[in-house]
């Protein structure tokens, strides 16, 4: 069956069974059986990660989202066969995104704060990716279910999150930390999970990259960050993280559901996304090229010098080597705002 659903020439087919899903899910007038339920799941995440739409389309989705909410404005395929690197403040690249258009993401979950995050992610109507650690999903798989069944993407983010990060373990330990945590949010969402990977600290390696992408993950920095792992309130998150929107106008931005301050501004954030006129893009596992933008000859990595800070002199590595990827048609992008 999902070989069938994931042919292009079946979209209107698909559509109608992911949304039928998603009315299933969602009904509240009567209790779903229990058989029925766990069919529904297990087909959501399959097809979530054949890079079928996480959606109903939206028509459908009017149906149940308010005028206020933000909702997603489009769904973009991440080439889940040939494996990039994205976000600058991290790689030459980003995805290629419209002004006022961002994607959300996620890391550490799912953590005690995720319940709070996917509610407020409910009521606005968003869709957004997840970068899981491994052993979070092992303990709390019910969470790693629940945020795919409602439409999001589910990604990894290594199994134990060292503190040491991976760059410093040796290449072995650090692949079998990657393929474990794989494995471990594989088992918990019951399917594959989208092959898009984030490293704890931003801390890659050329050889942890390489291996990677060839087997068609693609990595993911970001744009520009909330800075949530500080000490600061949720009114200040907002504050810090909309300034950087309106110095970027657009991008990548990284949260942490393992946060409880942003859990608590998140609403609002969402809010503020759509009376300041941002689209809401959302990434999923597909057969199209990855649309990607090249950055500016003036590039140079924001994450590194703060590598190199945080855990000394022998995690300091050359950022990546400026690319263009002429074969994705990427363009120039302007140049990343500071965090």
């Amino acid at each position: 069956m999902v070989a069938l659903l994931t042919r292009g020439r079946e979209k209107s087919n698909r559509q109608a069974v992911m949304t039928a899903i998603f009315l299933l899910l969602k009904r509240s007038e009567a209790p779903v059986a229990a058989p029925l339920l766990r069919v529904a799941l297990m087909l959501l995440a399959a097809l979530s990660a054949a890079g079928v739409f996480n959606a109903p389309p939206a028509a459908a989705e009017q149906r149940t989202c308010g005028p206020d909410a933000l909702g997603v404005s489009r769904v973009i395929e991440i080439d889940r066969a040939k494996g990039t690197a994205v976000g600058l403040q991290t790689y030459p690249r980003t995805l290629d995104l419209r002004d006022h258009e961002v994607v959300l993401t996620f890391d550490d979950g799912p953590a005690s704060p995720t319940p709070q995050v996917l509610d407020a992610l409910a009521k606005g109507c968003a869709r957004v990716t997840f970068f899981l650690i491994g052993r979070n999903a092992e303990s709390l798989p019910a969470l790693v279910k629940r945020a795919a069944a409602e439409g999001h993407t589910i990604a990894h983010h290594s199994y134990s999150h060292p503190d040491k990060t991976l760059r410093l373990m040796s290449e072995d330990a650090a692949k079998a930390d990657i393929d474990k945590g794989i494995t471990a949010v594989n088992k918990a969402l019951g399917a594959p999970a989208a092959p898009f990977f984030r490293f704890p600290g931003f801390a890659d390696t050329p050889a942890l990259v390489a291996d990677l992408t060839s087997r068609g993950y693609t990595i993911f920095g970001s744009d520009l960050w909330a800075s949530d792992w500080s000490h600061m309130t949720p009114k200040a998150e907002l504050d810090l993280v909309l300034s950087r929107l309106e110095k970027n106008r657009k991008g990548i931005v990284l949260f942490h559901d393992s946060q409880a301050i942003t859990a608590q501004m998140l609403p609002e954030f969402l809010r503020e996304l759509k009376k300041r006129g941002y689209s809401l893009v959302h990434m999923v596992p597909g057969d199209a090229p990855t649309p990607v933008v090249a950055a500016g000859p003036d590039w140079t990595s924001t994450t590194e010098p703060i590598i190199a800070k945080t855990l000394g002199p022998k995690a300091k590595q050359a950022p990546q080597e400026h690319e263009h990827e002429h074969d994705h048609g990427a363009q120039e992008a302007p140049k990343s705002g500071a965090p």
